[in-house]
């Protein structure tokens, strides 16, 4: 696989209400590193390009979702958004590239805390006499 087959060329449709996402979008893209972002105000969209290894669909899109912004919800843009972000996981799969996420789990925090915590499963029993038979 090629290093052009890892840049995409991505278009993210936002739906018609609220208005006016598309500059609060692009601003708040254009922070992040190793990503171009042009909007296209005519179409309700921003035009992304990115490195696969850098960025992914996925990615863009929860991060807006979290901001707070409104994606377009048509049937054919969830199925195309789907597609790619099937493919996109495909292809980092096969070129074996680590999993990135853009911002650690809610619940990593937790499942760290449980892990260190004595529950349940804890036994007082000294290992012999555990082992006594």
């Amino acid at each position: 696989m090629t290093n052009t087959d890892l840049k995409k060329n991505r278009e993210i449709l936002f739906s018609k209400f609220p208005p006016g996402q598309v500059p609060e979008a692009a601003d708040d893209l254009q922070h992040l590193d190793e990503l171009e972002v042009q909007a296209r105000f005519e179409k309700r969209s921003l035009g992304v390009s990115y490195d696969l290894q850098q960025h992914t669909l996925r990615e863009l899109d929860e991060h807006l979702v979290d901001k707070g912004f409104h994606l377009d919800n048509t049937l054919f843009t969830k199925l195309t958004r789907a597609l790619i972000y099937y493919v996109e996981e495909t292809q980092l799969h096969n070129i074996g590239a680590p999993e990135k996420r853009l911002k650690r789990s809610a619940q990593e925090a937790y499942v760290n805390a449980w892990e260190h915590h004595p529950h349940g499963d804890h036994d007082d029993t000294p290992p012999e006499w555990r082992e006594y038979k």
